[in-house]
């Protein structure tokens, strides 16, 4: 499978690196997906990329509470401040990430007002809206969100390699998650999970281990939902 050297080694061991390694198969079925490798090659169907970006306009519309709520639990438990400085970085490029998905949606003609989120859509941010209660761990949390942004980093990465016949039209897509700051960002991310874990017990990195498998399983359904399995 395109890519599989690079799954499982981690930035910094601890157990995301386990974690990598030990559900593998689900990992790189959500960063190279059909519909990624699709782009990848050339072979994108215009339509279901047209129906990822209305869905995923929806979906980073209800990402900022989550992120919101996980910056709070920075602030309320970690015991290094650099955290808060990072995760305020990505709620203040959400911001971005918005004026880019109506600018995009305006190019392919894609309505955003009146657009129903999908059952799979709908499901993921009710998963989003379980982790934002003050009973879920920052452990938890956190790395849950270094999961969602590492999912797209890696996929669209994979588009933007040499070998790659990615559409002209949809390089500034790729290029969005797959540039190399968004890579530092997600390592910063990755970083702040595992030292966080290292201090968490037993049971939290149990459910912190749930939360990233939710993640991927939710990315899975993301992108299968844009070939009109809904």
């Amino acid at each position: 499978m395109e890519g599989g050297d690079k799954v499982g080694k981690g930035e910094d061991g601890g157990p995301i690196a386990t974690w990598l390694n030990k559900h593998r198969q689900l990992y790189l079925e959500s960063t190279r997906h059909p519909f990624i490798l699709s782009i990848k090659h050339g072979s994108v169907d215009i339509s279901s990329f047209k129906r990822w970006l209305g869905q995923d306009y929806i979906f980073v519309r209800e990402f900022i509470p989550f992120v919101a709520s996980v910056l709070l639990k920075a602030w309320k438990e970690t015991d290094d401040a650099s955290d808060i400085d990072i995760i305020l970085g990505g709620i203040a490029s959400l911001n971005d990430e918005i004026s880019w998905f109506k600018k995009e949606a305006s190019k392919w003609d894609v309505p955003l007002s009146g657009n129903a989120p999908q059952k799979p859509n709908r499901d993921y941010c009710r998963f989003l809206e379980s982790l934002m209660g003050s009973d879920i761990e920052y452990s938890v949390a956190i790395t849950a969100f270094w999961a969602i942004e590492a999912v797209y980093q890696e996929s669209f990465s994979l588009c933007l390699e040499d070998d790659s016949r990615t559409p002209e039209e949809l390089m500034g897509t790729c290029q969005r998650w797959g540039n190399e700051d968004f890579r530092q960002y997600c390592c910063s991310l990755c970083r702040i999970a595992n030292r966080s874990l290292a201090k968490a017990t037993e049971d939290v990195v149990m459910k912190a281990e749930e939360a990233f498998v939710h993640v991927l399983e939710k990315e899975v359904g993301f992108w299968n939902m844009s070939y009109g399995d809904s």
